[in-house]
């Protein structure tokens, strides 16, 4: 790579997501522990990209042993005018032992009290949004038993 050119990636802010949870499942896994964050619907609000989640998505969480949670987010967003467009977003969140004793009583855990990022990929078959599907982004996460929310940025 030369090193005269600048790579520094720029960021864009794409929109703000906020995903309400109807249950959690926990189990212990080989690994740590698996809690399965069941999706009951949601809101993504962008200035290119709006709409509402559909209930039945989820998060697979593996809470690993190294106390690192490992994001597997799968949803389904319709847009306000009408488009489908499928979302999966991988990521990390690492705690402090307070935060996680806030976070088991339900507290929401603000982005600036963890460490909490994500990559949302965004598909779609509709022609309006097929731009979605080559955009790299980028969340910062806020979390609780009840709710997720990402401000998500597209990574230029």
């Amino acid at each position: 790579m030369n090193p005269e050119i600048d790579t520094t990636p720029t960021l864009e802010h794409l929109a703000d997501i906020r995903l309400a949870i109807s249950a959690v499942h926990a189990a212990p896994a080989p690994a740590g522990t698996r809690l399965t964050y069941v999706i009951g619907g949601g809101r993504c609000d962008g200035p290119a990209l709006s709409g509402e989640f559909l209930a039945g998505g989820g998060d697979w969480v593996l809470v690993g042993t190294d106390g690192v949670s490992r994001l597997d987010v799968r949803a389904t967003l319709r847009t306000d005018d009408g488009a489908l467009v499928h979302v999966t977003n991988i990521g990390r969140v690492r705690m402090s032992p307070a935060a996680v004793d806030r976070f088991r009583t339900g507290e929401l855990i603000r982005h600036d009290e963890m460490y909490g990022r994500s990559s949302p990929l965004f598909d779609s078959g509709d022609p309006r949004y097929q731009w979605l599907n080559g955009t790299y982004t980028l969340a910062v996460n806020e979390v609780s038993l009840t709710a997720v929310h990402y401000r998500v940025f597209a990574v230029g």
